[in-house]
């Protein structure tokens, strides 16, 4: 039966890398503020949000769907442009007014203002702005390629192309420049990367920026794939996106990116498997029981999460 339908099993393929790319963008905000803060930053889901919204505003006022050829490129390239400044001054905002304060306060304080600045924006957006109305991204990239058995959209290709390219410059700044340097730095030690003459707070900033421009980028790519998006459509690509930052091991930047693609063909690939056993008929709400499976199967079997981090005592 599996080897019948090889085009099948090629499609759910790329649907999960499609998804999984998203996951993945969200989850490098997640795991680069709790590598130099130990915080779980609760409020990302949103910041994804209103990236997604300032996109859909850039793309429907250059003419949505009857946007075509060189036009399209161009409307895309600008939403994530503007899609990414929106977000940066949300999260930019969200770290002065809600954490910041409380860098010194018990773990559970910040904790606690995450979760509390996450409902108050997506309620604030969903009641106040948008009235409980979401909205439609027009369709864009109408087509595909068709490879032998494999058949893959233009969207879906631009899509994972262009998160690739998005976190391997990610990965380059952190790794090969003086910020990346400091970050890494900060995140070894908070107290010593002080007394070395490094600004933490300007560090810190530059963490919250660096992952609002990637949440940025996946709300517009989000927006363009699923379409449908809400003042409340942060939560859930949150938390799947905070789980593919542990699945990773949170923390590590390759991490994240890993545990967003294996979330996202866990809940392809993995639901089709399952579905396919004699007996078994699974509905499309499980893949978020399988994906959590997985995580839970990952954390008993390996703690630190797939990629494995040094355990390190800060002062």
């Amino acid at each position: 039966m599996f080897l019948a339908s090889a085009s099948f099993w090629a499609d759910q393929t790329v649907n999960g890398l499609t998804t999984g790319s998203i996951y993945a963008l969200v989850a490098l905000g997640y795991t680069m503020v709790y590598g130099v803060l130990q915080l779980i930053n609760f409020a990302h889901g949103e910041v994804f949000m209103v990236g997604a919204f300032a996109g859909y505003g850039v793309i429907v006022g250059l003419g949505g769907d009857e946007l075509s050829g060189a036009a399209i490129v161009f409307a895309v390239l600008l939403a994530l442009l503007v899609a990414a400044t929106a977000s940066t001054a949300t999260s930019v905002a969200i770290e002065r007014i809600a954490y910041r304060p409380l860098r010194s306060a018990p773990r559970l304080a910040p904790l606690i203002s995450a979760i509390g600045v996450s409902i108050f924006i997506s309620h604030l957006a969903d009641d106040y702005f948008l009235d409980g109305q979401g909205k439609n991204y027009p369709p864009l990239w109408a087509g595909e390629w068709s490879l032998s058995f494999l058949s893959i959209e233009y969207l879906q290709a631009f899509l994972i192309a262009s998160s690739l390219l998005m976190m391997a410059i990610l990965f380059w700044v952190v790794q090969r420049t003086k910020v990346g340097m400091a970050i890494r730095a900060t995140a070894e030690n908070r107290d010593n990367a002080s007394l070395m003459g490094i600004d933490v707070n300007r560090v810190i900033l530059a963490t919250f920026v660096l992952g609002a421009i990637m949440a940025g980028f996946a709300g517009v790519l989000y927006g363009l794939y699923i379409h449908t998006i809400r003042g409340s459509m942060g939560f859930i690509p949150g938390v799947k996106a905070f789980t593919a930052a542990v699945l990773g091991g949170i923390g590590s930047i390759p991490g994240a990116m890993v545990g967003g693609y294996v979330l996202g063909l866990t809940e392809t690939v993995g639901l089709e498997v399952l579905d396919e056993l004699p007996g078994v008929t699974l509905t499309n709400e499980w893949k978020d029981v399988l994906a959590f499976t997985v995580l839970v199967l990952v954390l008993i079997l390996r703690p630190t999460g797939i990629f494995r981090q040094r355990v390190t005592k800060r002062a």
